[in-house]
Parts: structure tokens; sequence; C-alpha cells
């Protein structure tokens, strides 16, 4: 595997952009490889890295169809719904906890 160009932060040439840049424009990298590197510096660790991809190879983003409109409806809905009490508490039960507020502290819940 040959070895891609890396550039420092903020001085990739035009043409070349990231994942979220590509994904604002409405494009996708479409299959294409990596066509070089940006490399951040961080302080006491490894420098952060971001892939970047060919603006000119990119393909536009595919559309929704209703079928992944429901299924994304659907985990939506599972990851509201807490497992204890199993009602939809309007947001995303934390992983920490497992389930809803309420039921996790029921002590502060009755108070």
């Amino acid at each position: 595997m040959a070895a891609i160009p890396v550039y420092p932060w903020r001085l990739a040439p035009d043409g070349l952009a990231t994942l979220r840049q590509l994904r604002a424009k409405g494009l996708r990298p479409g299959g294409q490889d990596v066509a070089a590197q940006i490399e951040r510096p961080r302080h006491r660790r490894g420098p952060l890295v971001a892939y970047l991809y060919r603006v000119d190879a990119a393909k536009p983003v595919r559309p929704m169809t209703p079928a992944k409109r429901a299924a994304l409806a659907k985990a939506n809905t599972a990851r509201r719904t807490c497992p204890q009490c199993r009602t939809d508490v309007g947001y995303v039960i934390p992983a920490a906890l497992g389930m809803c507020v309420p039921c996790a502290y029921p002590e502060q819940a009755a108070a």
C-alpha cells in the first residue's frame, strides 16, 4: 500500500474534503480510497488525524427511502422507551442508568 500525503491542519489543498465536509455538500466518498490526511497537533498526545477524499470523485448522497426512515423512527423510539416502566420518556435513555431517571432514582421522584 502506498503512503498517502500528510498535510498540517488547515493547509490541505483545494479539491480535498473530510467526510463531514463532503456530507455538508450533499456528497459521499462513493467507494474511493483515502486521498490524503491532515494532522492537528495536540498537547501531550499524538496528533488528531482526519482523512481527506477527492471532491471531484465523490458521489451524491443516496436519498432516504421510506423503509429506512421507518427503521430509524423505530430505533429512535426504542432508545427513548424505558425497559423498566415501558413508557416513552421523550429523551434518549442514558446508557449509564439503563432506565429512565424516575425509575433509576425513585426516592427523588416521590419527593
